[in-house]
């Protein structure tokens, strides 16, 4: 059995399909999924797919493009919403310099005091980085230094030096269908280094569809080709990548009930 630690089940894209896309999911060995908040403006729609489905549990938070239009300004807010059964972590947080649709202050104060509710919850923080390895890499160490949180790196696309950080610093990484990509050597090179002992598999779906799905619409069901690529990147069984990256999710979302079967 697998999971699928991150994907968007909210998005429009699913609106006509959602139950079809969760059955498949269950059809192809993906036992439990994690749809992500991105806007507090639309948790209650995020919560509403996770009340849905027995399978599905859902994250409460902003993402950093939407940093400097969903002003968040204390950690309580964040804790107050995750004081519900269905609700597992904050996020997903960060930081982006690629796009940076809302300015970097914004971002480093919204993605700060997620990781304030992580550390007084126990709840882990999903954290999204792109273009910005130096301040997430500063900000993780600050944070840690005023007490140790739970936390992933979601779509792990960065360097070896910012996974090996977050490893030392008791964080998990998370792979999604970048891995399949053709151009994605270095990406491959790093999964290679890094402990599998510390990763999860993901879709970020709707976005990002494995090879060879690219194209398509991305759904949890595609979860199984990341963990094949996995698996081959790593020199292990499929059956091996399984068993440990499902462990690693419910070690780290320890408020999400295990399905009988797994």
């Amino acid at each position: 059995m697998l999971v699928d630690s991150h994907c968007h089940l909210d998005f429009p894209d699913f609106s006509d399909t959602l139950p079809d896309v969760v059955s498949r999911a269950r059809s192809a060995g993906v036992s439990t999924l994690l749809t992500i908040c991105t806007h507090l403006s639309r948790f209650d729609g995020v919560r509403a797919v996770a009340e849905r489905f027995d399978s599905v549990w859902c994250s409460v938070g902003i993402h950093p493009h939407e940093a400097g239009h969903e002003c968040l300004k204390d950690a309580e807010t964040l804790l107050r919403l995750a004081d519900h059964p269905k609700v597992v972590a904050f996020g997903e947080t960060g930081l982006d310099y690629h796009y940076e649709h809302s300015p970097r202050d914004d971002q480093k104060k919204a993605f700060r005091l997620h990781m304030k509710a992580a550390r007084q919850s126990g709840l882990p923080v999903i954290i999204h980085t792109r273009d910005a390895e130096e301040d997430t890499a500063t900000l993780l160490r600050h944070e840690m230094d005023a007490g140790p949180f739970p936390g992933v790196l979601h779509c792990f696309s960065s360097s070896y030096e910012l996974g090996k950080i977050a490893v030392d610093l008791g964080l998990y990484i998370s792979l999604s269908g970048i891995i399949t990509f053709r151009k994605a050597d270095a990406l491959r090179e790093a999964v290679r280094a890094l402990p599998l002992e510390r990763m999860l598999v993901e879709t970020d779906s709707p976005y990002l569809a494995p090879v060879p799905m690219r194209g398509q619409c991305n759904e949890p069901s595609f979860t199984v080709l990341t963990a094949r690529k996995l698996a081959e990147i790593k020199g292990v069984s499929e059956d091996e990548v399984a068993r440990i990256t499902t462990e690693n999710f419910f070690r780290l979302f320890s408020k999400v009930k295990r399905p009988e079967s797994v």
